[in-house]
């Protein structure tokens, strides 16, 4: 039986123990297994109230898939929340902070992390994204009015807050913008196709499937002329521009075990089953050609899941 994103990142988020991040320190979280039971069966629709905004109250355990405003009012002190945005593939998200009155001298705080965290992995990894990683958090009470709103280098962002006093309060507008070369994506569905394209930049840029998948590597070209035979992983390196697959049970994909990698450009299906809660297709690029792949993808049943079992990736995931 297929398991929705919301009920998969619900047991991604059960195996947290700890929500961390380097500029802060997150401890154990409060918010109880009911309460998370009724976000995820919750279906989050969008209004049409005269603004045209959607409006609920966030929770200090959080998955945000829609634009709106969401406001935190602390019923009690709340030492340890998050709350994770996605957006699709092809967009990027802004958080703006309104109406904040938390007490920053007292321990209180609000940070926008540019990616995700969790169990102490970040995507995408420090490998993959475009900025240091001390700029991908910003701290509310360290930039205040200075820095009132913050936007994402993918379709992913995460906010860490605290707060100590009952009554305190902020809001967060979330919205999404048209992102014309996306490079790191989490998908929100266990299937679909997708075709990734890096307009002659270097970088390295990452489609992070977090669900035990089939995948179709239809095409890929990355503009060069080779002369290597074979997939070998020390001769694709050589080359500068190639293709990975990474399979693993975290986010991070550098710490993900390659499968394979491709880097002789070619028109023709190759097909990977693949039993890890996370799959990566991560393409790497020298910046002196337009690197292209194309794939689809779909959710492992559970009768194909038991017949891989004993495949080598299978037991990598299971045993790590």
């Amino acid at each position: 039986m297929e398991r929705t994103f919301r009920e998969q990142l619900f047991v991604l988020l059960l195996s947290l123990s700890v929500l961390k991040g380097d500029c802060r320190y997150m401890e154990n979280n409060e918010i109880s297994k009911d309460e998370l039971y009724s976000f995820f069966n919750s279906e989050l629709k969008r209004e049409t109230p005269e603004e045209l905004m959607f409006r609920r109250p966030l929770r200090c355990l959080d998955m945000i898939a829609v634009e709106g405003r969401f406001t935190f009012t602390a019923e009690r002190p709340q030492l340890s929340c998050a709350a994770f945005f996605i957006a699709e593939p092809n967009e990027v998200i802004t958080v703006d902070y309104d109406g904040v009155d938390i007490d920053c001298s007292g321990g209180d705080f609000i940070t926008v992390f540019d990616g995700w965290v969790m169990k102490g992995e970040k995507f995408p990894s420090s490998q993959d994204h475009p900025l240091p990683l001390y700029e991908r958090y910003v701290d509310y009470c360290d930039s205040g009015s200075l820095r009132r709103s913050v936007r994402s280098s993918q379709n992913v962002a995460m906010v860490f807050f605290r707060v100590h006093n009952p009554g305190s309060t902020f809001t967060l507008t979330v919205r999404k913008h048209i992102n014309p070369f996306p490079c790191n994506v989490i998908s929100q569905s266990p299937e679909g196709a997708y075709t990734m394209v890096i307009p002659q930049q270097h970088r390295n840029c990452s489609f992070s499937i977090i669900y035990p998948v089939e995948i179709d590597i239809s095409e890929f070209s990355l503009g060069q002329i080779n002369h290597f035979t074979k997939r070998s992983r020390p001769a694709c390196a050589e080359t500068g521009d190639f293709v990975q697959l990474l399979g693993g049970n975290g986010i991070d994909t550098s710490k993900l075990l390659p499968i394979t990698d491709l880097c002789v450009s070619f028109t023709g299906p190759t097909h990977l089953k693949v039993g890890c809660d996370n799959t990566v297709v991560r393409v790497v690029s020298s910046g002196k050609f337009v690197s292209r792949v194309s794939f689809s993808y779909r959710l492992l049943d559970s009768q194909e899941l038991q017949t891989i079992k004993l495949n080598n990736v299978e037991d990598f995931c299971f045993n790590n």
